[in-house]
């Protein structure tokens, strides 16, 4: 949901972040994230939700109540390319998220959510959810490994994950004692990273085993985890980013497969036990165990003043480049591209370089306005 205290009133990122849109109470601009440049907008009032289909002239868009024509009930699937929409799809409350992959459309409501065929717009489900106030949700838009993660509870937190391309219901986790507030899937569906609402810790599972695989801590101290991202990745992603409300950037380091230059470096808590599932319960279930979450802190570096205290910021890997020696086929060491979003307007682009003795060092390679008309990066 938009925080309207913010001239942002959302931001997304399309499936494989090579473009991020914005929107603001006078309309919507897409950008390459790449260079910077204003691909497309349109002024024509208020949205809360603008999501991108990859590249394609698909954009899902839904009002955010300030104009009658822009109801925060109808979803709109626009054309980039007419700058018409396609269709138009009305509910009974107010829509809190869309995701979209080629084969499938999902909108969540408050305590429903629905699953569409894209190319028909077809109801293939309706999934009776627990209380989503804020629309939480993440989604692996890979056909082959398609999940959506949504809470399970309100009251504790628990994730259920949904299998989108087979219509049924994978399996729940319960991640933490505390109610969720962030959560995400690796692109390959293969990994689900959540924060509660203390913040202090971030776990990663495995979707596919229901098994608590990594557990980071992210400070002592509480604080709201504002977005989580993976790097992209065909197997175990390499690295996860996390914003939070202290204005930080927190990279953790999941396995670069760097070769260290010393021995005997320990990493992040992995667990390999695995964890039963209920039989008598068409969801598997999995349960905290009494575990010391404990990290190295070698594999957790920070970046602080990324964005002013208390701002949302919305963070994503775009591309981990890793530098290699020919001679020994080992990775000496890695570039991170990170791009980050404020809500207060800004875009930055940083590179954390991560060597083979466990060093980060961040720089920021560009930075702009995205509220200046001719707001270009530099």
């Amino acid at each position: 949901m938009a925080n309207h205290s913010y001239p942002i009133l959302c931001a997304s990122f399309n499936q494989d972040f090579s473009l991020f849109a914005i929107a603001t109470r006078d309309g919507f601009k897409i950008f390459d994230s790449s260079t910077g440049r204003l691909c497309y907008e349109q002024a024509i009032g208020a949205f809360t939700i603008v999501e991108m289909l990859f590249s394609s002239s698909l954009l899902a868009i839904v009002g955010a109540g300030e104009q009658p024509s822009l109801s925060p009930r109808r979803l709109c699937l626009f054309n980039t390319t007419t700058g018409h929409p396609l269709r138009e799809l009305n509910f009974l409350t107010s829509i809190l998220a869309v995701r979209m992959n080629r084969k499938r459309l999902v909108v969540l409501l408050q305590e429903k959510t629905y699953v569409y065929d894209i190319n028909s717009l077809t109801i293939l489900d309706t999934i009776d959810t627990a209380p989503n106030l804020k629309g939480l949700c993440a989604f692996s838009p890979s056909l082959d490994g398609c999940f959506l993660a949504l809470p399970a509870c309100t009251t504790r937190g628990s994730v259920l994950l949904y299998n989108v391309m087979e219509l049924q219901s994978h399996c729940e986790i319960d991640a933490h004692r505390a109610p969720l507030v962030a959560m995400v899937l690796s692109s390959n569906g293969m990994y689900i990273a959540t924060a509660s609402e203390q913040g202090t810790i971030i776990r990663v599972h495995s979707v596919s085993e229901a098994t608590k695989s990594y557990s980071f801590r992210r400070g002592t101290y509480p604080s709201t985890i504002f977005s989580l991202s993976f790097g992209p990745s065909m197997e175990i992603p390499e690295i996860l980013v996390a914003t939070s409300s202290s204005g930080s950037v927190h990279a953790f380091s999941l396995g670069l497969g760097i070769s260290q230059s010393t021995a005997g470096q320990s990493s992040p808590q992995k667990l390999k036990k695995k964890r039963s599932r209920r039989s008598n319960s068409f969801l598997g279930s999995m349960m905290l165990e009494s575990v010391t979450d404990a990290l190295d802190p070698a594999h957790h570096n920070v970046l602080h003043n990324a964005a002013p205290a208390g701002v949302k910021s919305y963070a994503v890997i775009r591309k981990v480049d890793k530098i290699t020696d020919p001679s020994i086929s080992e990775t000496l060491a890695c570039r991170v591209t990170i791009s980050i979003l404020t809500y207060n307007g800004y875009f930055q682009d940083y590179i954390l370089s991560i060597n083979n003795q466990d060093e980060f060092l961040w720089s920021l390679a560009r930075g702009f306005n995205l509220l200046l008309d001719d707001a270009i990066c530099s």
